[in-house]
């Protein structure tokens, strides 16, 4: 990795990526664990949530974008929502098979956290070289 990439977006995205957490994790563990939301559900509101900080703080701290479009905007929402379905999609049935012996609540949580990091790989590539390439 070159030193320029890490110095510049790489950093500034993670940092926006804790804000994103507390914000949307929070309410996705919550939602499933008390509220008894599906596995679906309760990642989508995550994502909802999260989406709506993301969206703001990285167009305008972490890619430094000033100008406004609603193309920007719909090619955000685009990237949140494939990288989401592959990310969840992906995580499922890869924990449920690693897990197989373990109780389906553990599994899901389980699924929940590595949807979580395939996620922000997966978004951080669609929002770089798509939703905000300069």
């Amino acid at each position: 990795m070159s030193r320029k990439w890490m110095e510049g977006t790489v950093p500034r995205f993670l940092l926006v990526g804790v804000v994103n957490t507390l914000v949307g994790c929070g309410a996705m563990f919550l939602l499933y664990n008390l509220a008894h939301w599906s596995y679906w559900c309760a990642s989508a509101a995550n994502y909802v949530l999260g989406g709506a900080v993301s969206f703001f703080l990285n167009k305008y701290f972490t890619f430094r974008r000033k100008e406004w479009s609603w193309s920007q905007m719909v090619k955000f929402a685009a990237n949140v929502a494939l990288c989401w379905l592959l990310a969840y999609g992906v995580a499922q049935p890869l924990v449920r098979w690693a897990l197989t012996d373990w109780p389906a609540r553990l599994q899901e949580n389980g699924a929940m956290l590595v949807g979580m990091c395939l996620y922000t790989a997966l978004n951080y590539l669609g929002q770089r070289f798509f939703a905000f390439r300069a």
